[in-house]
């Protein structure tokens, strides 16, 4: 989550926050979480699991480049 906040100030494009899926339990059954960090982006799931730094930015800037 450190990574995603970093984005997020450096950018006004980008907000970040983060879900305890145990305290919103409709919230992480409506994404169907199933394994953290559940990284969702604009609404919709996109991947599970933490990945390289590298990776992560490369993820989240994509939609941008479409």
């Amino acid at each position: 989550m450190l990574l995603a906040y970093r984005l997020a100030l450096a950018s006004p494009w980008i907000r970040a926050s983060a879900i305890e899926a145990t305290e919103f339990p409709a919230l992480a059954d409506s994404l169907d979480v199933q394994a953290v960090p559940r990284i969702v982006v604009n609404g919709v799931p996109q991947w599970d699991g933490a990945v390289p730094e590298s990776v992560f930015v490369d993820r989240i800037l994509a939609p941008a480049f479409e």
